[in-house]
Parts: structure tokens; C-alpha cells; sequence
């Protein structure tokens, strides 16, 4: 898994389940007990992470789902947020896209509901940031995250929460890693 090798053949669709150590800076920052709707929700795990932290589950799918309980759904195709809030890991931009897809869905789901996405730390320093930036109320330092259970290496690229929502007109507020 990486963008600047070939040594490790990428997982199709850039699917990675995400791990419980990647949600743990964001906890912080969510009320307690939210309802949630888990878009791009793949197998499930991040789902699973939340709810075994006191949130509950509103709605959960996924374009290609890999877990019986998740719906088929493109999340550009969603209509509204069921529950308080959108949080997903996203499909990451790809090479050559100009943060596509991401943007896409972003732009998509903040428009709905407030959303938080885990996406690379570099996505604010990406000239495509600025379309997006006025709907960007918090940055949450995650670092960098082992993405391969198993393995002994995590990824060579640093993680962070971004918090979308359509309503915002204001400054972005950045959140290092806690201690």
C-alpha cells in the first residue's frame, strides 16, 4: 500500500479496514452518544469502533459492501443523514484526480449533514483543498496509522479527521496529537 512504490500491491479499491487506533484522536471531539450514518462503510470496522465507544449506528452502506448488515449505496446517491452526523473513511484521492473522489463525496455529504472524514494530513496542503476549505470547521491530527493488521510497519503517510459542513463560514480549527 503506497503511492510511492510498487513493493506492495494495493488492495482493490483502496480498501483498508480501518483501525481502532486511526478513530481514537476523534473520540475526543464527538458529543457523547451520537447517532450516526457510516457512508463508505466497507466491512463494517469503523462502525464496530464507534459503537464499542457508546455511539449508536443510524444508518451504515457502502458502494461495494462487504458485511451483510451494510446497504448498497453509492454515499453520492444518499438523500440525507438519518442520523446526527456523517463519519467515514472515504476513498482517499487518487493520483492524477485532483482529489477526486473524495471532493465529490464530500462536497455531497457535507451538503446533508456536518461529516467527519479521515483522509491524509496533506489533503489541506492540496491546491483542490481550497474548494473545499470554507466548509472545513476542525482538523484532527491522527499520525500515522497501521493500515495492515499484522504488520509490523505502519503507512508512510500521516492521517487526520476533517470536519465538513455546509453551514460553516469560519476559520478551520486545527487540533494537534494529544499527547
Amino acid at each position: 500500500m503506497g503511492k510511492r512504490s510498487d513493493t506492495f500491491k494495493r488492495s482493490p479499491r483502496g480498501f483498508y479496514p480501518t483501525p481502532a487506533s486511526a478513530l481514537r484522536p476523534l473520540l475526543r471531539h464527538l458529543t457523547q452518544a451520537i447517532q450516526f450514518d457510516e457512508p463508505c462503510a466497507g466491512d463494517g470496522a469503523l462502525v464496530r469502533h464507534l459503537e464499542a465507544a457508546g455511539h449508536s449506528l443510524a444508518s451504515a452502506s457502502d458502494i461495494h459492501p462487504m458485511a451483510m448488515d451494510i446497504v448498497k449505496c453509492d454515499a453520492i446517491n444518499l438523500e440525507r443523514c438519518v442520523g446526527d452526523v456523517f463519519i467515514t473513511n472515504p476513498p482517499w484521492p487518487e493520483q492524477n484526480r485532483r482529489g477526486e473522489p473524495v471532493l465529490s463525496i464530500l462536497m455531497h455529504l457535507s451538503s446533508l449533514a456536518p461529516t467527519w472524514l479521515l483522509l491524509p494530513a496533506d489533503f489541506a496542503h492540496n491546491v483542490y483543498f481550497g474548494k473545499v476549505e470554507n466548509r472545513c470547521r476542525n482538523i484532527v491530527s491522527v499520525g500515522r496509522v497501521k493500515w495492515i493488521s499484522g504488520s509490523k510497519h505502519s503507512g508512510k503517510d500521516n492521517s487526520a479527521w476533517y470536519l465538513f459542513d455546509g453551514a460553516h463560514m469560519g476559520p478551520t480549527i486545527f487540533h494537534g496529537r494529544a499527547a
